[in-house]
């Protein structure tokens, strides 16, 4: 029975910590994920989009399965960019009728 105690008391640590661990780290990481596919599935033409740090607007998004979009990050400068790799989707304002 003495040899049982230690690894119990090693049990009753350990897995309070996991659960810890899961709560305030992993499950909150896989619902910003979550989020941000359903973001880039729902882009459309003049969202905002941040990716590596450049801050762009949605010319061009074509079908869901495409994996890429064209964004313009400054007058008459476009690039595409693999959905991938966006960080951040911001819509666009609902007063905003510019294009």
């Amino acid at each position: 029975m003495n040899m049982a105690d230690p690894t119990f008391q090693t049990l009753t640590l350990i897995v309070p910590m996991l659960a810890i661990f899961y709560f305030l780290l992993w499950r909150p990481q896989q619902q910003r994920a979550k989020q941000l596919r359903q973001q880039i599935d729902g882009l459309r033409r003049g969202d905002t989009v941040v990716t590596g740090g450049i801050v762009g607007r949605v010319v061009k998004s074509s079908n869901a399965e495409d994996p890429e979009i064209l964004v313009e990050i400054a007058d008459n400068v476009q690039v595409k960019v693999l959905k991938s790799s966006l960080n951040d989707v911001r819509p666009r304002a609902q007063g905003d009728e510019k294009n």
